[in-house]
């Protein structure tokens, strides 16, 4: 790595002002504030001094994704082995599919090493595009503004794919990030501006522009005319029980999007988040309440035609994306309320619209995605409110005084 830092030192001449890279300086920065710490450090008895840069913060969460990104491997590969086994006649319907047969590899899916390699197929392509076309418009609106290139995306790159079901079209996931990082974050100024979530901003984009390529049956498995539905969706659809188990959903082997079937991936998440300081335990654990309070309401209050009505909370927590949605994207620091008070209303109403919206709106039985959107909206009104109570409070004590 000295090799490393004394190639970067030689030629950062020839990127900063005068030198003949002038203009390609926001590439060179990039790359040399990734890798190595930056440069440009507070000494002085006047400043505050904290070991968390934006750089560290994107990596420690981008670390706390990995457990949902291997169970993003896994139960994709598994849904699809499990389908697969039961023909007699081996087929193919994908190109991962092909691939598979022609290296000789059985679609088992009870061979762990088949389903991780089966899953991996279909989910790197989705994360390398969204990192290739998302890196694309954030560098051009960094040469355009004459802006470094932050470390935002390198977190958005890698929760864009996981919200994401297995059969998505490669071209679909070009016009949710573009819609995402361009219309949700670049146009209010780029990094630390934008007032929602781009990841959610590109899935919400695409879910209402072409609902049949990520809200139905056949989207959840990755085998091509086989109609599985998730278990929210069949909740909604009919009164039959579930066919999957508690520990299923909350281990993640159910179907739906390749990133946040696990509960269980996303509280290892959720400590390693908490634990670092990057993520605010208020909001989690009031996201949790809220959802508590709404659905225990609706389980007393009861309904003869909406099976929603009868879902207790421990059904919600581990289906859809609640327990992704909570750690991983209601927290995050931009959009998420800032004030203490703030934090706490800001997760509540983030908790009571899930449910509201999954019990009520049987048509839509996720929900998360449309709360967290709705919580990003209220939050910098919640947190203008808690400040201005302070500023009050503040200010009557001086007069007193």
């Amino acid at each position: 790595m000295k090799g490393l830092r004394y190639f970067l030192d030689k030629i950062s001449p020839s990127f900063r002002k005068g030198g003949k890279l002038e203009k390609f300086y926001f590439l060179f920065e990039a790359v040399d504030t990734f890798l190595y710490t930056p440069d440009k450090v507070t000494t002085g008895r006047v400043h505050v001094r904290d070991f968390m840069d934006l750089k560290r913060m994107m990596i420690t969460v981008f670390v706390a994704l990995l457990p949902a990104v291997f169970m993003a491997f896994y139960n994709t590969g598994l849904q699809a082995n499990l389908i697969l086994a039961q023909f007699d006649k081996v087929i193919a319907t994908t190109w991962q599919q092909r691939l598979l047969i022609w290296l000789g590899v059985p679609f088992d899916p009870h061979n762990f090493w088949v389903n991780i390699l089966h899953g991996a197929l279909y989910f790197l392509p989705v994360y390398l595009i969204t990192l290739a076309v998302g890196g694309f418009w954030e560098v051009l609106f960094a040469s355009v503004r004459k802006h470094e290139i932050a470390e935002g995306f390198l977190v958005t790159s890698l929760l864009f794919p996981l919200i994401l079901p297995p059969t998505i079209p490669y071209w679909q996931v070009v016009l949710g990030i573009s819609f995402g990082v361009v219309l949700g974050k670049e146009v209010f100024g780029g990094v630390g501006m934008n007032i929602f979530n781009p990841a959610l901003v590109g899935r919400a984009f695409l879910f209402f522009a072409y609902p049949a390529q990520i809200s139905g049956d056949k989207v959840w498995v990755a085998v091509d005319a086989i109609s599985k539905a998730t278990p929210l969706a069949q909740l909604a659809e009919s009164n039959a029980p579930l066919n999957i188990s508690w520990w299923d959903a909350f281990i993640g082997t159910i179907p739906g999007s390749m990133g946040e079937t696990s509960t269980l991936a996303c509280l290892f998440g959720a400590a390693f988040l908490i634990f670092s300081g990057v993520a605010s335990w208020k909001i989690m654990l009031s996201i949790l309440l809220g959802m508590i309070t709404m659905a225990t309401t609706f389980n007393l209050i009861g309904s003869a035609t909406n099976p929603m009505f009868a879902v207790p909370s421990y059904w919600h927590l581990v289906l859809g994306g609640f327990a992704f949605g909570t750690v991983f994207m209601a927290t995050d620091p931009v959009s998420a309320a800032m004030t203490e008070g703030g934090k706490w209303i800001y997760g509540a109403l983030i908790g009571i619209i899930v449910v509201l919206v999954r019990v009520i709106n049987r048509a839509f039985p996720e929900g998360m995605m449309l709360a967290i959107l709705f919580g990003n909206m209220l939050a910098p009104l919640l947190d203008r409110i808690f400040i201005n109570a302070h500023i009050k409070r503040r200010t009557a004590r001086y007069v007193v005084g």
